[in-house]
């Protein structure tokens, strides 16, 4: 068995007497270690991305870069049907099954490959509907739509999070998304066409499937004993056929926003619109990083205590209010200036954007913390009720909006729909109504102040 200590690189930057305490505490630890993997990975990714990803939104133009944001945004849509919703229910049975962990990862895989297949299927069909005569934006939506027949190895990382092991698969998407990186600069130095951005983007899905291979490989894995079972698959698919339906509404709502500015408008109000929302998205990395570690020690807790597994939700959902309100106040206010150092004065109008979308990070960060309780609790299908309401109410304000604001009113049907979605629709059932008052006492910071004063 692995060492805990044996990773901690930062506990030197402890106090001494924190450091003693976590120092005997291994299963803290090991949480900790695995949130200190993920968020080393997604600080390299918001750096190092963010920064390419401004030099290719200079480099192509507002339109050309609203194009590229138009097709991965269409091609996400299909993403949770790509994966059939299986990621968070193999770590569940992962963690809570390890004696079905081949039969689980065998059948996950043939699951997902299958999924990826029909997915990419839909994208085309549906393309072909919203733009027929559009063959530029088809081709590069295709190529970054063959993504689509990778998601199948997500069953490694699901496996890694479920060990609490992160470690493994940001080492695998960190080469992948250094090389790739490095090829989209070169590509930007030699005045590359929009096209060749997105063969990057399957070249990078490409390495990151045979990285996280190897690293399944080499940490002690091997597929030669997985198996695919038709039980196994059955009992797989009735799990998660509600959180297909729950992730395609999520991914409506989150995307749809930029699919519907480039049909009602048009490419360039895209391209604005998306460099807002990647300064603004860039920070959702948090509570999925946190949450993700943090998931198989809630599962635990609610085998000890029912109220013990509360405290823990609670003392989550603190946290992650704290850490979306330190980002959004600041940002608010210096929306325009970080826009235009960034991206520069032709995304001026992008500020405005930010300024509104950036508050949607307060639900989203609940949402994401609240979405593992339906899934400790076996309550997919109202996980689905929750999410459809929120994509119902984003696309109904997106056609009421885009029209007449554009891309503000995109945003603040992004936020409204998120506040649905994520906390105002938990008081309608009863068994969400103490989620809803658990997240309102988070967002009131009842028990920040009260230990603030306390002390």
């Amino acid at each position: 068995m692995e060492n805990p200590l044996g990773n901690s690189f930062w506990l030197r930057y402890l106090p001494a007497s924190l450091r003693a305490k976590i120092e005997h505490r291994p299963d803290v630890l090991k949480v900790l270690n695995n949130v200190a993997w993920l968020f080393s990975d997604k600080i390299l990714r918001m750096g190092v991305g963010l920064v390419v990803s401004v030099w290719i939104a200079r480099h192509l133009g507002p339109v050309d870069f609203g194009l590229f944001s138009f097709a991965i945004a269409v091609v996400s849509l299909f993403g949770v049907l790509a994966t059939l919703g299986l990621p968070g229910i193999m770590v569940r049975d992962l963690a809570n099954e390890p004696e079905n962990s081949f039969a689980t990862l065998g059948s996950g895989l043939v699951l997902q490959v299958i999924g990826g297949i029909i997915a990419f299927s839909f994208l085309l069909i549906l393309f072909a509907i919203l733009r027929p005569d559009d063959h530029s934006t088809m081709s590069v939506v295709t190529i970054i739509g063959l993504t689509l027949l990778l998601k199948g190895c997500d069953c490694f990382k699901s496996w890694f999070d479920s060990q609490v092991q992160s470690k493994y698969s940001v080492w695998a998407e960190n080469t992948a998304f250094v090389v790739a990186s490095l090829i989209k600069v070169g590509l930007i130095l030699l005045g590359a066409s929009l096209l060749a951005f997105a063969w990057v983007t399957l070249v990078e899905s490409l390495l990151t499937a045979l990285m996280l291979f190897i690293m399944y490989e080499w940490a002690g894995g091997g597929m030669r004993v997985w198996r695919f079972t038709i039980a196994r698959a059955q009992t797989l698919l009735q799990q998660s056929w509600p959180l297909i339906l729950s992730g395609l509404a999520v991914m409506v709502y989150m995307r749809i926003d930029q699919v519907m500015l480039g049909q009602m408008l048009n490419d360039e109000a895209v391209g604005i619109y998306s460099a807002a929302v990647r300064l603004s998205e860039a920070w959702y990395f948090i509570p999925m990083a946190i949450v993700s570690s943090v998931f198989p020690t809630l599962l635990d807790a609610k085998k000890t205590s029912e109220a013990l597994y509360l405290e823990k939700f609670q003392q989550l959902y603190d946290m992650l209010v704290v850490i979306a309100l330190a980002v959004a106040i600041p940002v608010t206010f210096l929306a325009d200036p970080i826009v235009v150092a960034i991206f520069g004065q032709e995304y001026l109008q992008a500020g405005t954007i930010l300024s509104i979308h950036i508050w949607a990070a307060l639900f989203v960060f609940l949402g994401v913390a609240s979405g593992k309780w339906f899934l400790a609790e076996n309550r997919q299908l109202l996980a689905f009720h929750r999410v459809s309401w929120g994509m119902g109410v984003n696309i109904a304000l997106n056609v009421l909006w885009i029209p007449q604001y554009g891309g503000v009113g995109a945003a603040w049907a992004t936020l409204i729909s998120q506040a649905v979605a994520s906390m105002l629709i938990d008081v309608v059932h009863k068994e969400t109504r103490l989620m809803f008052k658990m997240k309102l006492k988070a967002c009131l910071l009842i028990r920040v102040l009260r230990m603030q004063y306390s002390t």
